[in-house]
């Protein structure tokens, strides 16, 4: 092989050679593009992504305010409750007290 016909191969194989990756990345950028609809979905489900995430900021903050009311009614019943308490052991005390009064006054009478 003599330095024209080394020449013309390599012209040939480097010509091949650049045909075949323009080829191949035509074929890339084909198949990897993205569609409009592709695109109007990704909006769809960002829009979606953003109305749930929204929607989970109004439970989170429903869900707080309903417990600081229940809270709030936990600590007035609590407080009721023993108020309650004291009153029945005044009552009993009470209760106590007349009892012996009245077996006191049946002893005498």
């Amino acid at each position: 092989m003599n330095r024209t016909e080394f020449v013309v191969v390599t012209v040939i194989v480097l010509t091949a050679a650049f045909a075949l990756g323009w080829f191949v990345n035509w074929l890339v950028h084909r198949f990897t593009r993205v569609t409009q609809a592709d695109l109007g979905e990704l909006e769809r489900m960002a829009q979606a992504l953003h109305e749930a995430e929204e929607t989970r900021d109004q439970a989170i903050a429903y869900i707080h305010q309903r417990e600081e009311e229940v809270t709030r009614e936990t600590a007035q019943l609590q407080a009721e409750l023993a108020a309650a308490m004291d009153g029945l052991r005044d009552a009993r005390h009470e209760n106590q007290i007349l009892s012996s009064e009245l077996d006191g006054l049946r002893a005498q009478g």
